[in-house]
């Protein structure tokens, strides 16, 4: 019922964002006469009613999967046309590529591991926009498990781990890989497995950023919530089952929609101060000012289902019983050894204001790795950033990547 009842209101919302778009263009149109008749004319009423319209409207409006949009990358000053391709096709998350024309046929490898958190890959597109400079950048395009019909089967941690597996196969010997936030512990125990089997394809570097490696350390408002309560709770209270008129219609999910109400939730206040603030900026003619928060907005609320089984598993796992840091983690009934990693170089990246995976819970994959040779082990911590600051923004681009070409380049 629970997804039923949000597929209603989201009936309801969309006729009202239709309607509120009409009264921002009749408002905003200077045929209109409260546009310029009488003392509360064009500088007071229609500006002040179309804006709060069209906050309204954007607030209330439907968003699907955006597109990646990388069409060129500036290097040396000059736009370098960007090529976008899907490399490889499975059930539950496609393997892209990107790369720059005139990029030269040796540079390196990268796999960014995007997370499987309710938000599509996209939200990594500065991330992706910044390593394109240098590399040939492949991203886990994972897919939205409302779209993927039953007959696919399931898809747990075991599956995730195999699917990078896989796609490391297919990238080649010689990769480097990148995991963004809530990849780093299957990306982290993935890698494991691939240094202990020797296998050819293990990844030379592995750079995890604001990961929950271990979230005993300076626990967060996320880390809280899921050891208040016991899994069933989570099970009986925040898995849905799709509709039917979804391609998965009938799979057990997560919705995206409860782990968007949960961030907003997080931060409503600066979440309405946003909305707000795009209000004055929209009532005074700042169109730029505007776009860039909706600009935001459509990216954070463009959100994705995940399978219930993979959620559960990763809040047992990973947040209530911590069985990677505790050596009790699995894959397919083998229990994983970090100490297998010996070939593989790590960084581990933090945010001094990261309020989703705190201080300490990434930095604990180097002391999880003992027969790893200090050498290639580096921390770094990004003073001032915020969690998604990691990855994204002015932060990310000139003192963070950097950081991360660095490694690279040393240990590649």
């Amino acid at each position: 019922m629970l997804y039923h009842a949000y597929e209603l209101q989201r009936s309801w919302l969309n006729s009202a964002s239709a309607f509120a778009s009409i009264g921002v263009e009749m408002l905003n149109n200077p045929a209109n006469p409260v546009n310029y008749v009488g003392p509360m004319g064009y500088m007071n009423i229609g500006p002040m009613a179309a804006s709060a319209l069209e906050v309204f409207a954007h607030a209330t409006a439907t968003y699907g999967k955006p597109a990646w949009g990388i069409e060129a990358v500036e290097v040396d000053g000059k736009p370098d046309p960007v090529v976008e391709a899907t490399v490889l096709n499975k059930p539950f998350g496609d393997l892209k590529e990107f790369h720059r024309e005139n990029l030269p046929d040796n540079a390196p490898r990268l796999l960014v591991v995007a997370p499987m958190s309710g938000h599509y890959a996209t939200l990594l597109r500065g991330t992706v926009r910044r390593m394109l400079r240098n590399y040939r950048v492949f991203v886990t395009d994972w897919a939205d498990a409302k779209t993927v019909p039953l007959h696919e089967g399931s898809f747990d941690l075991d599956d995730y781990m195999d699917y990078v597996i896989a796609y490391l196969e297919h990238i080649g010997e010689g990769a480097h890989v990148m995991a963004v936030c809530q990849p780093s512990v299957p990306v982290f125990a993935a890698t494991a497995i691939m240094n202990r089997d020797a296998h050819p394809c293990t990844p030379k570097t592995l750079t995890m950023m604001g990961g929950p490696i271990d979230t005993r350390c300076s626990p967060t408002s996320v880390n809280d919530l899921a050891m208040d309560r016991p899994i069933e709770w989570f099970r009986h209270n925040v898995i849905a089952t799709v509709p039917m008129q979804y391609r998965g219609g009938g799979r057990r999910v997560y919705p995206g929609f409860m782990q968007l109400a949960g961030f907003m939730s997080m931060n409503l206040g600066n979440h309405m101060m946003s909305h707000y603030e795009m209000f004055k900026h929209l009532t005074i003619g700042d169109q730029d000012s505007a776009q860039a928060t909706k600009d935001f907005y459509d990216e954070y609320r463009s959100v994705c289902d995940m399978t219930a089984e993979f959620y559960l598993q990763t809040v047992e796992e990973v947040f209530q019983t911590h069985a990677l840091p505790n050596g009790t983690f699995v894959h397919r009934g083998k229990r994983i050894d970090l100490g297998d990693i010996t070939q593989t170089a790590l960084l581990a990246i933090e945010g001094e204001r990261d309020d989703i995976s705190g201080l300490g819970q990434t930095k604990a994959a180097l002391d999880l790795t003992p027969k790893l040779s200090d050498e290639k082990k580096r921390y770094y911590m990004a003073e001032g950033a915020g969690h998604y600051g990691i990855f994204n923004g002015s932060k990310w681009r000139n003192r963070i990547a950097p950081v991360v070409e660095d490694f690279i380049a040393t240990h590649g």
